[in-house]
């Protein structure tokens, strides 16, 4: 296909952007150097790739003969390596990406027997300074490095100094006060029960010696997320987890990593778990003073690269308008007195946020606070990562549809930050860790097409970051959101004397955004430079200093100020009026009434909806009445903006705010056995990690369903609710999924999707909550079968959690179910199991991370079930 990355490149160097000029002209100059000048790091595009499931560039070193290797298997090795990801170089600039991000090439753990699963993904290092040979070797891994300085990109690494493999535990208990009691070490494939490395090879607390030494923490896994003295010393899912103030530890680390950028050119460092490892410790790996193992910081300037970048992982999601997470990051880069520390962290808050809003449907509201947020708290936010999805989290076409994918994508090219890209998401992957190449995991052949539609407008948005700086060095103020659902959300990104503005609709119907105010004089002409589904037409700001807009359904749009000035509109007529409100909150629906001249026909928006919105006519008094439904705003909480609006001359009245508090009716309830959270036979047995056998999660004890017009909510009663895994949604260790069938409607499905099983009493669902702590998805039948979950809905459930009650309630709007007239008749129906980027696995003997007592490829991946419910 036409490189229209290189295209939108050259035309900034023609319009005199030294960056991509010199990027250029580094590019044709210093083919083939290990070693480069580092770049602006705020102007870069990433790629990142999970180095076993991109590309099998040599088939040789696939299997080392430990059992490891077997691409039909998720667990196990696909055969993805180093000269893999180089002969892919091509695709990947072609998409706009300027740096490419490997998962840690070094040598690792190649089979876990105790979890059943392997280091494919090369986090379990035993030898922190050596290429573990499914990768490859150095002299591939520099090809690499060359091949990217030979195109004027960078190579960024990804690395661990928070703990090594999984060589030791205590299965049957830990005491604080002696390390060596329950001490097990454990022997991987190749026979080995400790790293290669020094010092890391010194890790049995049963030897005085070695426990003196120190190098780990002797501790057993987290179990609280919350404790912070468990975050920082205890294992990370069984790792065992080093003694990172350790001198000797941060000397090995340091001398390790270095050698990786003098001897291969790496460019940045990626740092996993790092808020695992105690924020000082930073300040050593990057600035330590040390002749023979000096910080980072220091080895990269000896290489010519004096703004080497360093950004952490910090597994941190804020719920809506909440910023705890986020200040927890910032301390990771800034000190309390403000001295620098990590120039970067992972911006975790606004990947939460941009699937918040995009994928689950919550208010515009929330990633607009979310932008205005991190402006106010980051000082160095042009340099934090963001991101869609990454290799740890569900992909974001797993719950939502392309659309949103598409807003997500744009959103976060025009936000400041550095757009971080995973493999596979141009192409449509759903699956976390699907191979690109043919014969790989999951794989359909070979998925790296150029003309696929994703690739092309990926390419096109970077094209349109690379080719304007006001993107990535710009700061953004949003103008308008909505507080009441999807909706519109509005910013304006000044850089300098740029200016962008940046539009989104995320509902599925045209959206009205009113009285815009932008702050530019009477006539200002904004040029429509990139849409969605094509440009946008010009705008031209009215004489009050405001624009209004109708937005398409999932419009993405973006104008630029490009100078010159156009008349503005002309003064609009007299503006329609409305009686006084109702008292706030509503409660039910409501009748309002208004004045407008004889014969306007007007519309009633609430939130910017204009489909939903009532269409009246004023009589020949001039006078209306419109009766709106209040069942689709089931959130208190939020602030919603009523207009009316005279399409002919696109006139708005003066917006005016209110709440709704729905009343609830409680309707049906069903009870379900203690104890019976052994799947449908009988059988199934819970993991053997985390704390599912000792809270059982799992257990369902009753089901509770509440109405108000056509809204449903529903309560699951729980054995317990746990949340040890600071999971984002307020529960973890389970996956509850609720059936619904709705009274009337044809259709329907009564296949369970993926979990091997049916709906009893001949129920058919129209809709599908899943949701774990991490995600939350709603679906429709369309489309449903056994493997595949149905159609992404835009508005999934509100979630809330009361852990002391152990209840879970899900409420879904009227409008996320078509508006129903009544709920009487319908059907409801709950089950439970676990989810990890798919159900967990069903396996024949249950492990750290899956059930047992059957063979998931046919046997019911259900763990207790209550229901069906009927409504009367």
């Amino acid at each position: 296909m036409e490189n229209v990355y290189m295209q939108q490149r050259m035309r900034a160097c023609v319009r005199g952007l030294a960056l991509a000029c010199l990027s250029l002209v580094a590019g044709a100059a210093s083919a083939g150097d290990l070693h480069v000048p580092s770049p602006d790091w705020r102007d870069q595009i990433v790629y990142f790739v999970m180095i076993d499931r991109f590309d099998d560039g040599d088939p040789s070193n696939n299997d080392q003969g430990t059992g490891e290797y077997d691409p039909n298997d998720p667990a196990r090795y696909s055969g993805g390596d180093l000269a893999g990801v180089t002969r892919r170089l091509d695709y990947v600039q072609g998409l706009g990406a300027t740096a490419v991000w490997i998962t840690p090439p070094v040598a690792h753990q190649w089979w876990n027997e105790a979890t059943r699963y392997g280091g494919y993904h090369g986090y379990w290092a035993d030898d922190f300074s050596a290429i573990d040979p499914h990768f490859g070797t150095r002299d591939d891994y520099r090809a690499l490095s060359r091949g990217l300085h030979g195109r004027g990109m960078y190579l960024i690494q990804d690395i661990v100094v928070n703990h090594t493999a999984n060589y030791f535990g205590y299965p049957d208990g830990w005491r604080a006060d002696d390390p060596a009691a329950g001490f097990v070490r454990f022997i991987d494939a190749r026979g080995r029960q400790a790293p290669v490395q020094p010092p890391f090879d010194r890790n049995d607390a049963r030897d005085p010696a070695q426990r003196r030494d120190g190098i780990y923490h002797w501790t057993p896994d987290i179990v609280d997320f919350t404790d912070r003295t468990q975050e920082l010393t205890y294992q990370l899912a069984g790792l065992d987890d080093l003694n990172t103030e350790h001198p000797e530890v941060r000397r090995a680390l340091r001398r390790s990593y270095g050698d990786w950028i003098r001897d291969i050119g790496v460019d940045a460092f990626r740092v996993d778990t790092a808020l695992h490892v105690p924020a000082e410790f930073f300040d050593d790996f990057l600035h330590a003073e040390e002749r023979d193992a000096p910080g980072i910081a220091a080895v990269a300037r000896a290489t010519g690269r004096e703004d080497f970048h360093v950004f952490g992982e910090g597994f941190a999601i804020d719920k809506p308008f909440e910023d705890r997470q986020a200040r927890r990051l910032e301390a990771y880069m800034r000190t309390e007195s403000g001295g620098e520390r990590l120039p970067g962290m992972i911006n975790f808050p606004l990947y939460g946020s941009l699937g918040d809003v995009f994928a689950r449907g919550e208010p515009t509201a929330v990633l607009g606070h979310r932008i205005a947020s991190m402006v106010a708290l980051h000082p160095r936010l042009h340099w934090m990562p963001s991101f869609v999805d990454n290799h740890d989290v569900d992909r974001f076409l797993a719950g939502a549809d392309t659309r949103a994918l598409r807003q997500a994508l744009l959103a976060m090219m025009t936000l400041p930050g550095i757009p971080t890209l995973y493999y596979g998401t141009e192409q449509g992957f759903s699956g976390r860790r699907t191979a690109m190449f043919a014969g790989g995991v999951g794989a359909q052949g070979d998925a790296f097409d150029t003309a696929a539609p994703l690739y092309r407008e990926i390419a096109a948005m970077s094209a349109l970051r690379l080719d304007d700086r006001v993107f990535s060095r710009g700061v953004p103020e949003v103008l308008r959101d909505s507080g009441g659902g999807p909706g519109a959300l509005v910013w304006a990104t000044r850089h300098e004397a740029a200016l962008a503005l940046v539009a989104f609709n995320t509902a599925d119907a045209p959206v009205l955004v009113d009285a815009l105010e932008t702050g530019l004089p009477a006539g200002t002409r904004l040029e429509g430079v990139f849409g969605l589904d094509g440009d946008p037409a010009p705008l031209t700001v009215a004489a009050d200093g405001r624009l209004t807009l109708v937005l398409p359904p999932r419009a993405g749009l973006v104008w630029r100020l490009r100078g010159g000035e156009a008349p503005p509109e002309a003064p609009q007529s007299a503006e329609p009026t409305l009686d006084a409100l109702p008292p706030a909150p509503w409660r039910d629906d409501v009748v309002l009434h208004g004045r407008a001249a004889p014969g306007d026909v007007l519309q009633v928006v609430v939130d910017g909806d204009l489909q939903r919105a009532p269409r009246v006519v004023a009589g020949a008094d001039g006078r209306w009445t419109a009766t709106l439904r209040t069942d689709s705003w089931i959130d208190p909480a939020r602030r919603h903006r009523l207009v009316l609006w005279r399409e002919a001359d696109r006139t708005a009245s003066t917006a005016q705010p209110f709440q709704v508090e729905r009343d609830w009716r409680a309707v049906a309830r069903m009870d379900d056995p203690v104890g019976d959270d052994h799947g449908l036979d009988g059988r199934v047995v819970y993991p053997t990690g985390g704390q599912w056998r000792t809270q059982r999660q799992g257990d369902l004890r009753g089901l509770e369903v509440e109405t108000s017009g056509g809204a449903l909510r529903v309560t699951l009663r729980m054995a317990s609710v746990t949340q040890g895994w600071n999971p984002p949604n307020g529960f973890d260790h389970v996956a509850p999924v609720v059936f619904i069938e709705l009274p009337g409607h044809d259709g329907g499905s009564e296949v369970m999707p993926q979990q091997n099983a049916r709906l009893p009493d001949g129920m058919r669902w129209h809709y599908r909550i899943r949701a774990h702590g991490w995600s939350n998805a709603l679906f429709s039948a369309e489309g449903a079968d056994a493997d595949t979950e149905g159609t992404p809905q835009a508005q999934p459930a509100r979630i809330e959690v009361d852990p002391d009650a152990a209840t879970i309630r899900f409420t879904l709007p009227a409008s996320s179910l078509g508006d129903p007239t009544t709920l009487v008749g319908a059907r409801v129906h709950a089950v439970t199991w676990d989810y990890d980027d798919g159900f967990r696995p069903l396996q024949p003997k249950a492990s750290g991370s899956a059930f047992g007592g059957g063979d998931g490829g046919h046997d019911a991946r259900v763990l207790d079930a209550v229901g069906p419910l009927r409504l009367p």
